[in-house]
């Protein structure tokens, strides 16, 4: 009997040290989604070209701006 005491005594124990751990230990937050993929596409031309085409399309979609170089 006394075995079963001091093993329910120790799970006792070691759950009680696992939440201070626990509440000292602050958890970290997720790490951010877009600081991974920063940089993830760098050296890349097939992205540069689709930036460039999607910046084309937006310049061509902005009103106004269809004679600006000829001035």
């Amino acid at each position: 009997m006394a075995t079963a005491t001091i093993e329910q005594r120790m799970t006792a124990l070691e759950e009680a040290v696992r939440e201070l751990q626990d509440a000292i230990n602050p958890r970290r937050p997720a790490p951010d989604w877009l600081d991974r993929v920063i940089g993830s596409m760098k050296n890349e031309p097939a992205f540069d070209e689709v930036l460039a085409h999607g910046r084309a399309s937006r310049e061509a979609d902005r009103p106004g701006r269809e004679n600006e170089c000829d001035e």
